[in-house]
């Protein structure tokens, strides 16, 4: 099973490159977004820095000069180059990044069979982490890119087939009682150390939407004014408002169309919004009446006959800041660094989007950003 998932995300993230030219794959459009080179080189810096080094006997690093350009935020192994200035790094080059992951896939070839016969818990766990954390860069890899591209005039297509369309359910509020719920992680295969201890929570009676908040209803909000009512925003919300000049999502174009993967598209109007901020988020449940869920709402409404869109179409902004549940503690080591560190001034989010890779997602989930972020495909789902 752990051979696997290692052989298919390892295969999976180089389909994601594959319609990249050398120039697409170096691109860095602002400093929270990264090229897809270095995506590629980083996971596979993981691989080799915390699987490939402690516990296969003889290897050598492929180049001891590469651990400093590839390491995002581990404080604990080494320095770094700047996040902003990933973009700069034209050498090594695209082919040698995939000589790089080659050379690492091959040696992971190697010691994997050798863990599963001696079965050291920490080392397979390493390796499962890594798995999981490539296919968090999957995603990013897609958004990444898609903010690239969207800051190219011609606004060239990720993916040139036609999209397919979606069909948004009746909207429909699901009801539920309140009460204690367990909430976190529950056992029973893989989850981030965010994600626990599973503990109780209280919440009171609500009820939520069945599905995502499309396309047509955000063009309603807007064409209300929406972007130009005060009232409807949080503080920095409005001040964002104002200093980033926003008037729609963030693909938007103002002939009405909807750049994303696949180019520039007709407006789906029953296709869920996406490149929304938690400020947007939050304008436009304020002028529909309704407000975000919580996360607490939102897990324990998640197994409710008729939830629909959790976790396929588009992020959901939650009123949760992103803090550690009751009585946790990172992990020992240089993978403490994953979560904890980064519980401050973000906000949950819920779900899963149409760029996150098969079976990543489940209801625990915990994914996080900062209030302002728009170039995620993150959406809405309304509670009250």
């Amino acid at each position: 099973m752990l051979t696997e998932l290692l052989r298919f995300t390892r295969a999976h993230s180089l389909a994601l490159a594959a319609p990249l030219s050398d120039e697409d794959a170096q691109l860095q459009s602002m400093p929270d977004a990264s090229p897809a080179k270095w995506h590629l080189a980083h996971t596979t810096w993981f691989f080799e820095t915390l699987v490939l080094t402690p516990h296969l006997n003889g290897y050598e690093i492929f180049d001891p000069r590469w651990p400093r350009l590839f390491n995002s935020y581990y404080e604990s192994l080494g320095p770094r180059h700047a996040r902003p200035q990933r973009g700069l790094l034209s050498r090594p080059s695209f082919a040698e990044v995939k000589a790089y992951r080659a050379h690492v896939d091959a040696a992971l070839a190697d010691l994997l069979p050798q863990l599963l016969h001696s079965a050291p818990a920490d080392a397979l766990a390493l390796i499962e982490l890594g798995c999981h954390h490539e296919q968090q860069h999957q995603e990013l890899l897609l958004t990444d890119i898609l903010h690239a591209f969207s800051c190219n005039p011609l606004l060239p297509a990720y993916d040139a087939a036609t999209p397919a369309r979606v069909s948004a359910p009746e909207q429909a509020w699901l009801k539920h009682p309140g009460g204690i719920v367990d909430i976190g992680h529950a056992g029973g295969g893989f989850a981030f150390d965010n994600e626990g201890p599973r503990h109780p929570a209280l919440v009171t009676p609500f009820e939520i939407s069945n599905r995502l908040v499309t396309c047509g209803e955000y063009a309603d909000f807007i064409e209300a004014g929406g972007y130009r009512e005060p009232l409807l925003w949080l503080s920095d919300g409005w001040a964002a408002v104002q200093a980033q000049g926003w008037e729609r999502p963030a693909y938007w174009q103002e002939d009405g169309r909807v750049f994303g993967l696949h180019g520039v598209q007709p407006m789906d109007r029953e296709a869920p919004v996406t490149q929304l901020s938690f400020y947007e988020a939050c304008a436009f449940a304020e002028w529909a009446g309704a407000r975000l869920p919580t996360e607490f709402e939102w897990e324990a409404a998640s197994g409710l006959p008729g939830f629909a869109q959790a976790a396929d179409q588009a992020w959901q902004w939650t009123r949760s800041s992103y803090a550690p549940y009751p009585g946790f503690k990172p992990a020992a080591g240089a993978v403490g660094e994953y979560n904890g560190k980064f519980m401050v001034g973000q906000q949950v989010l819920r779900g899963g989007s149409l760029a996150t890779p098969p079976g990543h997602a489940r209801p625990s989930y915990r994914n996080f950003f900062p209030p302002a972020a728009r170039w995620q495909f993150s959406g809405v789902r309304l509670a009250r």
